[in-house]
């Protein structure tokens, strides 16, 4: 099994940025598609952004494009969540998740990831 540790999260002020990393254990990193998806208070898990297993395809959903931006380091089985200009609408727990022998596809869709994080908080202040 993998096993993902979200980190990076905190509070930030309206207009700010924060980065949040995803360690992944395993040996076989590179080849995974990695997700990412928020849920706020009282709320359904939402997806946010995707990378395919080489890094070549990036997925965002609406909300966030143009803001955040997805990338991986597969050399420290890591990836990270750029956020940029954020809103207090982000504010949410923030989970990475695996989908193992995902080809060269990324998804947007929580039911086809394998594995979850326990998430990190962000808080966007106004």
């Amino acid at each position: 099994q993998v096993q993902l540790v979200e980190s990076g999260g905190g509070l930030v002020q309206v207009g700010g940025s924060l980065r949040l990393s995803c360690a992944a254990s395993g040996r076989t990193f590179s080849s995974y598609a990695m997700g990412w998806f928020r849920q706020a208070p009282g709320k359904e898990r939402m997806f946010v952004g995707a990378t395919n297993r080489g890094g070549s395809r990036t997925l965002y959903a609406d909300s966030v494009k143009g803001r955040f931006i997805i990338s991986r380091d597969n050399a420290k089985n890591t990836v990270y969540l750029q956020m940029n200009s954020l809103k207090p609408e982000d504010t949410a727990v923030y989970y990475c998740a695996a989908e193992i022998d995902s080809g060269w596809l990324a998804t947007a869709a929580g039911d086809r990831y394998d594995y979850w994080g326990q998430g990190t908080q962000v808080t966007v202040s106004s």
